[in-house]
Order: structure tokens, then sequence, then C-alpha cells
């Protein structure tokens, strides 16, 4: 048993544990770069939310977000409909606040009130029935309990990017995401997810000094056009929604941070910009090899041909030349 550190996470997990196949359906730890930020900034938004309670991840899937919420919630439930993915999760995530069960999330086998809350990602376009899905959380959350979903945007996740998804059952446009919500928890709050390329600037305390928080509001400097204007928000469509919803305003859980950026320590987007270029300057290295033994080709066709290569009548000179050369005649 080790603890990994990674992004301020304490991840459990058993080194003899095999990894779960990556098949598109589920997201797996071991995938890297745009779909493992996506994945793991969910989980690590929840994280405060879930402090000291009883949580229930519903299509918990490999396993991973439920140890990150194992880290500071009281307890934790894993449900997915996979029994071997739940068996892998068991093994790979043992932790005393962890379990795991196979079940289908239409049909949860807990009693009515037994959760403090809900977190349930990218299961809602998954399933045809999202009402039923609803119901069934808002019948294993305790009175005052708060569920936090995510579903995609289909406007700009399969529309804008012409995504086609093979697991996607159903998805929703946001003023249908939005009715569902209010349908079964009247109040909720909404966030906005997508990956973006930044530059980070940030306040570095002096040498001698502890550090101090910054002062003002969040401002997203962006470039377009040739002008860059200060925004308080991204100016960007999100790809994913985030809904936090309760019964009633007063339950819902002060959220985290009004801004939420995700950083990998473990990655380099510089390492990856680096291999980029010398991957692209190994292909020019490799083109203007190429664009000179045309040139010499050319020189020795033009040459055996007695520099009428272009006319009919050494068409058949030509032919005979090229089969000579890719050793067709012998």
């Amino acid at each position: 048993m080790r603890f990994e550190f990674r992004m301020g996470i304490e991840m459990g997990t058993d080194d003899n544990a095999e990894s779960l196949e990556f098949t598109g359906e589920r997201f797996t730890p071991e995938c890297v770069r745009e779909i493992r930020y996506e994945h793991l900034h969910r989980y690590a938004f929840a994280r405060e939310l879930v402090r000291g309670r009883a949580v229930l991840d519903a299509a918990c899937g490999e396993g991973y977000g439920a140890a990150l919420l194992a880290a500071t919630a009281a307890t934790v439930v894993g449900v997915d409909v996979s029994t071997e993915t739940v068996a892998h999760a068991r093994e790979r995530y043992p932790a005393p606040n962890l379990s795991f069960q196979a079940a289908d999330c239409l049909h949860l086998p807990h009693a009515d009130a037994a959760f403090d809350c809900v977190v349930s990602f990218e299961t809602l376009e998954h399933l045809a029935d999202h009402d039923g899905l609803l119901r069934e959380f808002r019948r294993v959350l305790k009175p005052h309990g708060w569920l936090l979903v995510s579903s995609p945007d289909k406007a700009v996740y399969s529309e804008q990017q012409q995504n086609r998804n093979e697991y996607h059952v159903r998805e929703l446009y946001r003023p249908e995401l939005e009715a569902l919500l209010r349908r079964h928890f009247p109040a909720y709050r909404l966030w906005g997810q997508r990956l973006l390329f930044h530059s980070a600037i940030w306040q570095l305390p002096h040498t001698e000094e502890a550090a101090t928080a910054g002062s003002g509001t969040p401002a997203f400097l962006q470039q377009s056009g040739g002008a860059i204007e200060s925004r308080p928000e991204p100016g960007h469509d999100p790809v994913y929604f985030l809904a936090l919803c309760a019964a009633h305003a007063a339950d819902l859980p002060q959220p985290p941070a009004a801004l939420s950026l995700f950083d990998d320590a473990d990655e380099s987007v510089y390492a990856h910009y680096y291999h980029e270029i010398r991957k692209n300057m190994a292909a020019g290295a490799l083109l203007a090899d190429r664009d000179r033994e045309l040139a010499r080709l050319r020189a020795e066709l033009e040459a055996a041909t007695g520099g009428t290569a272009g006319s009919d009548a050494s068409r058949a000179d030509r032919r005979s030349w090229w089969r000579r050369l890719l050793g067709i005649d012998s």
C-alpha cells in the first residue's frame, strides 16, 4: 500500500493491482493530458465540498475518484454497473472508509436518506432515463443533502467540436439540463468546464515574508483579433457543465472558489512543447532529405533520357529507367 501525492491529492493505491483496460467508456488514471485534466479536476473540485460527509459516488467507474473523495469524506461508497470494474476498484483502492458495490444507478441498493451527498460525473449522458436517475439520487439523499453532477453540453461537445461518443445514449443542451435539474432539485448552481491553454501569472511573496492572498477578483486576459481585453470569465463556451443541486438554497454548500484551476505537477506542458518541436524538426529534415533525393533522381532521369524526359518519345525510356531503379527488371 502506498500514497501518491499528486496535485495536492492523496490517493491510496495497491501497487500489485493491475490497471483497467481503457476502452473509451470509462476513464483510467493511466490516461494522460487532456482527458486526465478533465476527469481529475472534477473530483479535485468536489473534495472540499464532501469533507466529513457520507458520500455516494454513483457510476464511480475505475474507482480513482471515489478514492480521492475518501481522503476528505467520512465515508464513500462507489457504485458501478460493471462487476469487473467494481472488483478492480476494490483491489486497487483499499481504504477503511471506502467501499465499492456493483449496482444499477437507476435501482440503488441503499435505504432512503442514506447519504449526505451524491457525486455523479459523466453519468447522465450514458442513460436515457434522466428523470429516473435524479429521482433515485433524491431518494437516497438525506433531507438536507445535495447532488453534484456533470454533463457535456451537446451544442459544444458534439455539434461544435464534432465529437461522437459511442457510449453516450442521450446528451443534453443547457436548457434541457436546467429543466431536468429544476424538476428534482429546485435550488442549483451551475459551473462550466473547458480545457484552455493558459500562461499563468500569480503573486509570489518576498523571500523573508509569509505568503499573502492577492486582492481583487479573478481576471481573464484574452487575446482575440489582435486586441487584449480583461474579462470576469473565459470568453469560451463550456464543454461540460457541473451542477450543484439541492431541494433548498440553504442546503447548498459554499463552493470552494469562484474559479478553480487544475494543474498536474507530474506533467510539463514545456516537455510536451519541446517534444513537438523536435518531432516537427525531424519531420522537416525528412522532407528536406526527400526533396533533395527527388531532385537527384530527376537529374539522373534527365541524364538517362538525354534531356527529353518531358517528351512523349521518352516515355518508354522513363518507364524502363524506373523499373530498373525499383529492381523490377533484372
